[in-house]
């Protein structure tokens, strides 16, 4: 339940748990209760995210109404959206918000590309970050979610992931919205003397009871005096009921531009003049250049330099490590760079496998108790008739984004302009100044379409490179392109993980008690020092979301996760632990149920009994997907993730060896929906996603080498072998909660549970394999 309030940790009384404990209040503590000046501040209120720091640019006679809204000369509304478009609809999702509330068509809005700006920082990223259990209770979980949101929008990331894009813009761009619409009723009012009660607003203008009409274009100037000290607390948000644009499936506003061609994707910048470059990566994770011979590369046709870009990469050094070639065309720069004779620095990373990860992860759960995440009643219960024990594992992702790792940079006069296809604007002006030693206010970005993101551009290190290599190219702009071998063998991972369950059972196959520990790298021990320059250490939630924060009514459970050090890249990808943990923790309870004798759907319902939002989603899945078809299996999981919740039914064959998914049937509520056509096609790309990585992704480590290179070797979902995919929405008045990254995680358990089915052989290890 979502607004429930406790910590996920409870009272234990073993010395690994006390040690877990004094660990989370040390963690929140440092939130809550950080001295006096720390109390005072985080007892004021959040700033407010109404106004920029400095003026919303305009334009062409444009006036801005606030920090998101401009009003045209023409009748459009120019609305800012902080969010990078990268195929989940945020395009159409977050003007909607404003055109609703400022009652304008949503035909005239026009997008309008975001300053660099804390306003637009996402606070909601930040606070979901937080290790708390859903069903939680309490003052610590609140407190500690408002201090979260205040550094949030201190810190001002701005940032696309988390599945919170709506999440996060739900009120700032609503209140936008409505502050712009009071103030062009005012502006009325006092140009015809009237009340305000006596007008209303439609259709981009404002209209008198007896007949008189504005356009918010007539109003603009008026408004943007006489409206000036009208803020956010000063008006009413729309009720629900008085929607008339959120919740209608409205076509996608990118969709034209992505079919006729005329949409830009960062690969798609042509500033003037500019050049190219292709880096020869190291072979070896973690491995440095040693010396090159630039002689021979020199020399070939368009090469215009060579430089080792390594020493200016900071913390993207040993991710990045490389020598660049650059050219007058991108086939130059790279046959060159393939051409290029580098010997490297192996170090340490020679002698890494995935056999020798894997046993790290054995030993350590071995060995060590690990942070307990979540912890109720006791594993010394009475009256067990069976125990279950299960181990289970997941390998390495890569992202495998269409389009390719690239960034556009050029470094001119002490001045830095990027064109870049990111999840991070803020970050990669951040990267970009420190690598060409400049201030902040000297970089400029444009941020472009992405063709996929999945978590990949949520990282610098393409803009580390790219402005290392500007640096080199004489104020020229230079475009980096990476090979799509490169990106398969030089990614930020998905970790691969371990899991091992024990669960046990009554005679009558009642769940008794319930014990998961797992081990994996940590992303946040990488991520925050690799892009923030924030220290890696403590418990990162991540590892275990999925599995110490599950929805099933078990009395007795303790989850727990131990952190191994990774020598491997490690980023966030599609939907992140709940990815792989979702696999184990479902994929185990449908080995209880087996147990016990009892079907797998009557088993979950017996476990939430409290939780009616969760029933009525995997009933309504359930419902939709009827019998499967003469020699098929259906499967079923059910899952909770990012504040949705998703149940999904698989329709399965095997054909000899071979795992073929016919038809998935996928139920979410994801809170109020602003676009159900947005919904629909989320969930089909998170099934195509889940299944390409349920079914063949892996990512293999020898001698410290990627395995895997390109489609060929780390293949995604043909269409061939795509099934069909049913949206059923389940009904809500609860906010809205994430769309891009739920549908992910119950792909491969149910998967799973219908080749059980057919075959009896319990796949406990992704991928899927007979």
């Amino acid at each position: 339940m979502r607004d429930t309030n406790t910590p996920a940790a409870t009272p234990a009384p073993s010395q690994a748990n006390r040690k877990g404990r004094s660990r989370r209040r040390f963690l929140v503590g440092g939130l809550v209760a950080s001295g006096a000046l720390l109390v005072g501040w985080g007892m004021r209120p959040p700033r407010q995210r109404l106004h920029t720091s400095e003026p919303l640019p305009v334009s062409g006679g444009a006036v801005a109404l606030n920090g998101w809204i401009a009003v045209n000369p023409d009748g459009t509304i120019s609305v800012v959206v902080p969010r990078s478009e990268m195929g989940q609809g945020v395009h159409t999702a977050l003007p909607m918000l404003v055109a609703e509330e400022l009652d304008a068509s949503l035909d005239s809005v026009r997008i309008a590309p975001a300053p660099i700006d804390k306003i637009f920082g996402n606070l909601a990223v930040l606070r979901e970050n937080l290790p708390f259990h859903p069903d939680g209770r309490g003052n610590v979980k609140d407190g500690a979610q408002w201090m979260l949101a205040k550094v949030g929008r201190e810190l001002g990331i701005m940032f696309t992931g988390g599945s919170t894009s709506v999440k996060d813009a739900w009120a700032p761009m609503r209140e936008a919205g409505a502050v712009a619409r009071a103030m062009l009723v005012k502006a009325a009012a006092g140009q015809w003397k009237a009340s305000s009660g006596d007008l209303r607003t439609e259709n981009g203008f404002v209209i008198h009871k007896d007949g008189r009409r504005a356009s918010y274009a007539s109003l603009a100037a008026r408004a943007a005096d006489v409206g000036a000290g009208i803020e956010a607390g000063d008006v009413r948000l729309k009720d629900p009921k008085q929607f008339r644009l959120i919740g209608k499936p409205v076509p996608r506003r990118d969709t034209p531009g992505k079919v006729n061609g005329s949409a830009l994707f960062g690969i798609d910048a042509r500033p003037p003049g500019m050049l190219y470059a292709a880096v020869k990566m190291a072979p070896v994770i973690g491995a440095t250049v040693a010396s090159f011979d630039a002689a021979k590369v020199n020399a070939m046709p368009g090469v215009l330099g060579v430089a080792d870009v390594s020493a200016s990469l900071g913390p993207y050094a040993g991710a990045g490590a490389g020598v660049a070639v650059i050219a007058r065309s991108w086939w130059q720069a790279k046959t060159a760079a393939a051409a290029l004779q580098v010997d490297w620095h192996e170090g340490a990373g020679v002698g890494l496998s995935s056999e020798s990860i894997f046993a790290g992860f054995a030993a350590a759960l071995d060995n060590e108790s690990g942070f307990t995440y979540y912890e109720s009643g006791t594993q010394d219960v009475a009256g067990v008739a069976k125990t279950i024990t299960a181990e289970y594992r997941a390998p390495f992702l890569a992202h495998a984004t269409m389009e390719p790792v690239n960034c556009t940079a050029q470094v001119a006069s002490g001045k830095v302009h990027l064109w870049a296809s990111t999840q991070v604007p803020s970050i990669a002006v951040d990267v970009a100044a420190k690598i060409a030693g400049v201030a902040r206010e000297d970089v400029t970005i444009e941020v472009m379409l992405l063709g996929g993101g999945f978590g990949r551009r949520l990282e610098g290190d393409m803009v580390a490179q790219a402005v290392a290599v500007a640096l080199a190219a004489g104020g020229k702009p230079v475009q980096l392109i990476w090979t799509r071998e490169d990106d398969t063998t030089h990614d930020v991972y998905r970790p691969a993980a371990l899991a091992r369950f024990s669960a046990s059972i009554d005679a009558k196959g009642a769940l008794l008690a319930w014990d998961n520990k797992s081990a994996s790298g940590a992303i946040g021990h990488q991520y925050f020092p690799r892009n923030l320059g924030l220290p890696g250490m403590g418990p990162d939630k991540t590892t275990a979301e999925g599995e110490y924060d599950m929805q099933y009514e078990i009395a007795n459970q303790r989850i727990a996760h131990v952190i191994v050090d990774s020598a491997v890249p490690l980023g966030y990808w599609r939907s992140v632990g709940h990815s792989h943990n979702a696999f184990f923790k479902e994929g185990f309870l449908d080995e209880v149920a087996h147990a016990a004798g009892q079907d797998g759907v009557a088993y979950r319902r017996a476990l939430l009994a409290r939780h009616p939002r969760h029933l009525a989603v995997l009933d309504a899945a359930v419902l939709k997907a009827g019998l499967p078809a003469a020699g098929r299996a259906h499967g079923v999981a059910l899952h909770q993730s990012f504040g949705s919740i998703v149940a999904q039914v698989a329709e399965v064959s095997v054909e000899g060896s071979e795992i073929r998914v016919h038809r998935v049937v996928c139920a979410i509520d994801c809170g109020i929906v602003v676009n159900p056509n947005i919904v629909a096609q989320q969930m089909e790309s998170a099934v195509v996603f889940g299944l390409s990585a349920a079914l063949d992704g892996e990512i293999t480590i020898r001698d410290g080498r990627v395995q895997q290179s390109n489609f060929g070797d780390y293949p995604v979902l043909r269409m061939d072998r795509a099934p069909l995919v049913e949206t059923v929405i389940v009904a809500s008045a609860e906010p809205p909660e994430g769309v891009g990254e739920p549908g992910v995680p119950p792909v491969a358990p149910s998967v799973a549970a219908a080749v059980f089915k057919l075959t009896g052989q319990r796949l406990r290890s992704l991928p899927l394999r007979l």
